[in-house]
């Protein structure tokens, strides 16, 4: 076996390096998703029993019964669900409930943002929440006349809870959760 000489070994991995180090490397910018959503087109929904409201045009309502149905957007795979009740001296308890619906979420919640509704020409009292994180729901609300209409709303995703996928889509629909709160005419 021959020997090698250290000089021209240390020249060959010197020489080696100064080469494949000739191009100077930057880190590659990050991606972000590119979706996009139609234009929200909405029309007076006045099937429900106690109020009438503007519904997105891109969605389909698929009702339980009466008082409960569902505001379907296949494309998003959403879903929101509400629910009507008549105020029949249970104010607190429906307001109670609807509170600890949100709630209910802090355990997967990275935070809840709540806002005021308030529409006294059309006699509409509500609260948009609101949650970040991997929750199951990521929007809810309720609207109330605080006399004889009260309604309560959720938004659900048909996916495992992943906040950051499917923010885009959330926010969306959040704007057609506030629409339908804007738009709220009792019956």
């Amino acid at each position: 076996m021959k020997k090698i000489n250290k000089s021209v070994l240390i020249l060959s991995f010197t020489s080696l390096f100064l080469v494949s180090c000739n191009k100077e490397v930057t880190p590659k910018p990050d991606g972000f998703l590119s979706l996009e959503y139609p234009k929200p087109e909405y029309k007076i929904n006045q099937e429900a029993d106690a109020f009438s409201f503007d519904k997105n045009e891109i969605s389909f309502i698929e009702y339980e019964n009466k008082n409960a149905f569902k505001i379907q957007y296949p494309d998003l795979k959403a879903t929101i669900y509400i629910n009507y009740k008549p105020v029949e001296n249970n104010l607190n308890k429906l307001l109670k409930d609807a509170q600890k619906l949100t709630y209910d979420h802090t355990i997967k919640a990275d935070a809840i943002s709540e806002q005021v509704f308030v529409n006294p020409e059309n006699k509409v009292y509500g609260m948009l929440y609101e949650v970040e994180g991997n929750a199951a729901t990521n929007v809810q609300f309720y609207a109330t006349d605080s006399v004889k209409n009260f309604m309560v709303g959720s938004l659900y995703f048909y996916t495992k809870p992943n906040y950051d996928s499917i923010y885009p889509a959330a926010n969306y629909v959040k704007e057609d959760i506030r629409r339908i709160m804007e738009s709220i005419q009792w019956k």
